[in-house]
């Protein structure tokens, strides 16, 4: 069971300037709050020493510190416990730094483009030093980082040798106009988020097949999020996002604010203030349909509402 570090403090009460430089410790050694004077980190060594520093220095400043161990008695306990620590916000909020900085490269001209990615990375590493349970916002933010310098090398490094992953191939729409997508039935957020994006913007005399498995594709039909398929999952990215910077399309902030609640939703990661509107939406959609078919053209409706919303916004 998950054990933890405990600092136990109470200040005195006029003392405001230290306060504030206590606040400022425990943001940067990435403490969690579990209630107001209660502060814990993950039980390591490390961490025993910082919360001993910290109550040294409490204790001369005329407060009262005291560290203990403790010890999670279940799986739920450990669970909530876990939670304090989640740095999803704040990926998020550099992500979204990314993405301005990305859009501003032009703007930005090739040294103050570098000196702004300079500083991400370096506040990108700062967060990943006390995020002590990483997860998919932590691979979500760091794919973003990858986008962002490919975005640069491409802009203004174009004789430089590229990153050693395999980027997406940029492909030509015509070529996958008025054809049959297949993809898995019963189709949920990515799969109909996809399927609106084909419909919308790559082929719009699309023709869907819902099938079982990869073995009933129909013959020439263009797969789209199954295992072998031509688009699907590709490192961070999921088959809405993938099929956007296949076709250029990227670029188109309502599209890409789409793929962000679709990739939240998809396989959770950074959370977006609107997913839980468009997974409700889409629930209604799914309770309201008879057949695949009904539920993309209610769907649709569902994406096409979103986009308007975000273009206007």
């Amino acid at each position: 069971m998950d054990r933890f570090a405990a600092l136990v403090l109470s200040l005195p009460a006029c003392n405001s300037t230290l306060r504030m430089r206590l606040w400022r410790s425990l943001k940067e050694t990435g403490c969690g709050v579990l209630r107001d004077g209660v502060y814990l980190l993950p039980s390591s060594a490390t961490a025993c020493e910082v919360l001993a520093k910290l109550e040294s220095e409490i204790g001369s400043w005329g407060g009262f510190a005291m560290t203990l161990e403790l010890a999670a008695r279940s799986e739920s306990q450990v669970e909530k416990l876990r939670k304090l620590f989640d740095r999803s916000s704040e990926y998020g909020v550099l992500v979204r730094r990314i993405g301005g900085a990305k859009v501003s490269l032009a703007e930005l001209g090739p040294r103050r483009a570098q000196t702004e990615i300079r500083r991400i990375e370096r506040a990108l590493e700062k967060l990943a030093a006390i995020d002590f349970h990483a997860g998919p916002a932590a691979a979500q933010a760091a794919a973003a980082m990858d986008d962002l310098k490919a975005s640069y090398r491409a802009a203004f490094a174009r004789g430089e040798p590229r990153h050693s992953r395999r980027p997406l191939r940029r492909l030509d729409a015509a070529r996958y106009r008025n054809r049959t997508w297949a993809t898995r039935r019963s189709p949920w957020v990515d799969r109909l988020a996809s399927a609106w994006l084909i419909k919308r913007f790559i082929d719009r005399d699309a023709r869907f097949a819902w099938i079982a498995r990869p073995s009933e594709r129909p013959k020439n039909a263009i797969g789209f999020d199954f295992d072998g398929a031509e688009f699907t999952h590709a490192g961070h990215r999921v088959t809405y996002e993938v099929l956007l910077a296949s076709f250029g399309l990227d670029a188109d902030p309502a599209l890409a604010e789409i793929g962000a609640a679709v990739h939240f939703l998809d396989v959770g990661g950074i959370p977006v203030p609107d997913a839980k509107g468009l997974e409700t939406m889409l629930k209604g959609a799914r309770e309201k349909a008879r057949s695949d078919d009904a539920l993309l053209a209610h769907s649709m409706r569902a994406f096409d509402l979103l986009y308007s919303g975000y273009r206007t916004a």
